[in-house]
């Protein structure tokens, strides 16, 4: 008989798109969640409206570790045509259940798992009159037969469901039928399977379960942003969904009812791009979301924004391409489309967010580093962090907060002046001064994204022109300590002399990163890590790399885009970094990443 495994396993939900499993899998996470055991939400989805396989993953992880486990524990098998990879999919030792309303006269399975049949449809049909209700409701009950299989607390899941259908009463009644029924069928016909359990632990009041996308879209709201333009793409379009949402709440005025805020939908993403440019220029705080399609169409605008210096801020929601790709699917493969956007010499500043919570913060470092650097910044989200749920820390503000509004003349500065010229770097900072439109006539300037001298005069001379495009390749590389800095985690207890071996990542492959080094340090591998949050490199990023003999580079995406980054603006030996590439469009997990790292190690030891 296998050890009870309590609070650290994976359910995986296989099931159609558009049968509503999406509210089903979200209820079963939420009920571990509430009663105080860490999860980690995984939505695996087609990119058609409805027919195709859909899969749902919930890590149940005590230490709270926050990447894909790599395995499947409890596989909840709903859609036949999806069965036989389902099945394959299970670890050893794992349980399946299906529904066997309708026998299979070839029935896949194995000896090595416990399958477990439920007549969901049976039941469902013979309970509900409706024919949707059945269906939604076969869903449901398969949330009553897990929750019986784990002993979920049905306290929690009764609250639940009263605050989901808190305005449609009547459907509380119909769901916690729905999970009866799966319930009681499970702890009478298999109450003596007992493999895996969620027992309650207090380890989430602090935290809420929040989307990337959902705390960017707030983060706008926060940092001062009062106009967004944008074209709908997956998986972008939610950010913005949540900007409008936020505004509704925080952004109309108590007393005359009027909106504070302008939000238009663009004929398509060129057009979004120029309006923020312009929104900007005008003196709003301005964004747009997009993904990297929209950043191709954008390019011509951001390379005007760049060239003519004035504020721009793209989210970038990264999902598998190339050309129209998989939608629905992630990846962090605009990593250098994004940092030299637009056709001609260009360099952008880019963040990196690695989950919902840095979405929220790096939503207000883009608005304050486009305006004090006058220049398009990117933050580089993806399908992960943007669109499934984590487990964040509650989200915190400094109420002393004051944008970074750069270097804006006001009128008495104007009146103090000579003569204002644009372009011209009076500080040495790279930063030139700008003015807003109406402010005062002294103020006025002619906007070139055409060849310009530093007194913004048009200019057709090579030197004058060099003088220009030298200013704001020194202007982007000034940034390189004003981006967030790079994380570094040291080995919890390295054996005696330096650490040969390092980690250098990003964004959403931070919590399978962390996860593979506590299993190396287990196996007495050490290694130090460094997770980068910013471009330019910060001067601690050549630091960490100067500092070990090999780097091992993970990202996900085909062509090694920020060990090509890596190469192209800091000194250091091509064979000194080693990439480990993940590109199959699902997130991350840490026995992938485990797995690669050992087998690196092993070579580069025997070569030693």
């Amino acid at each position: 008989m296998s050890e009870l495994r309590v609070n650290d396993f994976t359910i995986k939900v296989g099931n159609v798109n558009g049968t509503g499993s999406a509210s089903a899998n979200a209820l079963l996470m939420k009920i571990i969640f509430r009663m105080g055991v860490p999860v980690v939400g995984k939505n695996i989805f087609p990119s058609n409206i409805q027919g195709l396989p859909t899969w749902y993953e919930i890590r149940v992880t005590e230490k709270g570790y926050r990447g894909r486990s790599g395995d499947v524990d409890l596989m909840v098998a709903m859609n036949p045509e999806s069965y036989k990879r389902d099945l394959e999919e299970l670890s050893p030792g794992g349980i399946l259940l299906y529904d066997n309303t309708w026998p299979r006269p070839h029935f896949l399975t194995r000896n090595d798992i416990t399958v477990i049949g439920v007549p969901l449809s049976r039941m469902c049909n013979a309970a509900f009159k409706v024919a949707r209700s059945r269906i939604l409701m076969k869903n449901v009950a398969y949330v009553g037969a897990v929750a019986a299989l784990l002993d979920l607390d049905l306290d929690i899941i009764n609250t639940l469901l009263r605050e989901m259908f808190a305005v449609k009463p009547k459907l509380v009644d119909l769901n916690l039928q729905a999970i009866s029924l799966g319930y009681d069928y499970a702890k009478q016909h298999f109450g003596n399977v007992n493999k895996f359990k969620v027992k309650a632990r207090d380890l989430t009041s602090d935290k809420v379960m929040m989307d990337g996308n959902t705390t960017a879209g707030l983060g706008c709201v926060y940092g001062g942003a009062t106009f967004g333009a944008w074209y709908p793409i997956t998986p972008s379009t939610s950010l913005m969904d949540a900007f409008v949402s936020y505004c509704k709440m925080l952004r109309v005025d108590p007393d005359t009812g009027k909106h504070k805020y302008c939000i238009t939908q663009a004929e398509d993403e060129l057009a979004a791009a120029g309006m923020i440019i312009g929104a900007a220029w005008n003196g709003a705080r301005s964004f747009t979301p997009t993904s990297g399609p929209g950043i191709s169409l954008m390019s011509e605008f951001i390379g005007f924004a760049y060239y003519a210096e004035i504020p721009m801020v793209l989210f970038d929601i990264q999902r598998t391409g190339p050309s129209t790709g998989m939608p629905t699917r992630t990846q962090q493969c605009d990593i250098q489309l994004c940092a030299h956007a637009s056709h001609g010499d260009t360099k952008h500043i880019l963040l990196f967010p690695a989950d919902p919570s840095e979405c929220f913060d790096m939503a207000v470092n883009a608005l304050d580093l486009a305006e004090r650097f006058q220049t398009p910044v990117f933050v580089l989200s993806d399908i992960d962090v943007g669109m499934n749920d984590w487990m964040i820390d509650e989200l915190t503000w400094d109420d002393n907060y004051v944008p970074d509004r750069g270097k804006v003349l006001t009128p008495e500065d104007l009146a103090d002046m000579d003569k204002f010229h644009r372009y011209l770097d009076v500080d040495g900072d790279h930063i030139p001064y700008r003015t807003l439109p109406g402010t005062d006539p002294k103020g006025a300037y002619f906007t070139r994204g055409s060849g310009h001298n530093k007194y913004g005069g048009y200019t057709e001379d090579g030197a004058e022109y060099k003088e220009v495009v030298d200013r704001l390749h020194a202007k982007w590389a000034s940034a390189a300590d004003k981006v967030p800095a790079p994380i570094i985690n040291k080995a919890s207890k390295p054996p005696q002399g330096n650490i040969k071996f390092a980690i250098i990542s990003l964004g959403s492959c931070d919590g399978a990163v962390l996860e593979a080094r506590d299993k190396l340090e287990s196996e007495g591998v050490y290694l130090n890590y460094m997770r980068v949050r910013g471009f330019p490199f910060h001067d601690i990023v050549k630091d960490f790399i100067d500092a070990h003999d090999q780097i091992f580079v993970i990202e996900q995406n085909r062509d090694a885009q920020l060990l090509g980054l890596l190469l192209s603006e800091i000194d250091v030996p091509r064979e000194k970094l080693i990439p480990i590439l993940h590109y199959s469009g699902e997130p991350l997990d840490y026995k992938f990443v485990h797995e690669a790292l050992g087998k690196e190690l092993k070579t580069r030891r025997q070569v030693a």
